[in-house]
């Protein structure tokens, strides 16, 4: 009796089915993160620091001056879009177009997808997953997963991912004793965490964490009691 063999599918088949199939990988990743702490990044990944610090913490142990920081200093909007700043986005392509100082509009949900999921660089094909992510995540994690993610795998400098990392590196103490001062220099090192010093900060960064901490003061400490 011969035996059946599956038909075999065309290259048009798969050419046709493999959208599906890596849509259906991204939805897969994202729902596992929503519950499951990443044990890496694809930036951790990519790095190349002699050794990578990263030491992941729930909401509850992270100050809540920390995530108020991160806010200000990177997307005030953030409790309020569904990942994307369009006005930021506008304001950046009109600055960009008079300017040869490149100004980004990223949001936090963006920066989680890319830091996460993604590399860095700038394409076509890159922007576009990072996208897609951002949409996923919004869509499937509430705005407090994405800000506890966020914390966890930013950068704050050479090998160093998280803001308990951070905080242990930088202030010799655990993310949830961080003062607003503390939060506002870890924040203020996030444009470009290599180059920018938290525990030699620049003028630069000493004048930016300044006038982080007067953003936090003006969307007050309860500015993100609300957020689901």
């Amino acid at each position: 009796m011969r035996r059946l063999r599956p038909p075999r599918r065309s290259p048009l088949f798969w050419l046709a089915v493999s959208p599906l199939l890596i849509a259906a990988f991204a939805i897969l990743q994202v729902l596992i993160l929503r519950v499951v702490p990443p044990f890496t990044s694809a930036f951790m990944l990519a790095s190349d620091a002699p050794q990578v610090r990263y030491d992941w913490v729930p909401m509850t142990r992270i100050a809540p001056a920390a995530a108020l920081a991160m806010v200000a200093a990177e997307d005030q909007k953030f409790p309020e879009h569904w990942g994307f700043d369009f006005e930021a986005i506008d304001k950046a392509l009109d600055h960009n177009q008079r300017s040869r100082r490149v100004r980004g509009a990223s949001t936090i949900s963006q920066q989680t997808a890319k830091n996460l999921f993604l590399w860095s660089g700038r394409s076509y094909i890159r922007k576009g997953l990072e996208v897609g992510y951002t949409l996923l995540i919004e869509a499937l994690w509430p705005k407090r997963r994405v800000l506890e993610m966020y914390l966890n795998i930013a950068q704050f400098g050479p090998g160093i991912y998280g803001v308990e990392a951070a905080a242990q590196a930088y202030f010799r103490k655990p993310a949830a004793r961080l003062t607003r001062r503390e939060a506002a220099l870890l924040a203020a090192v996030l444009p470009n965490p290599v180059r920018l010093k938290v525990d030699r900060p620049s003028a630069y960064v000493l004048g930016r964490a300044s006038h982080i901490e007067r953003q936090m003061n003006a969307l007050g400490s309860t500015y993100l009691n609300d957020m689901h």
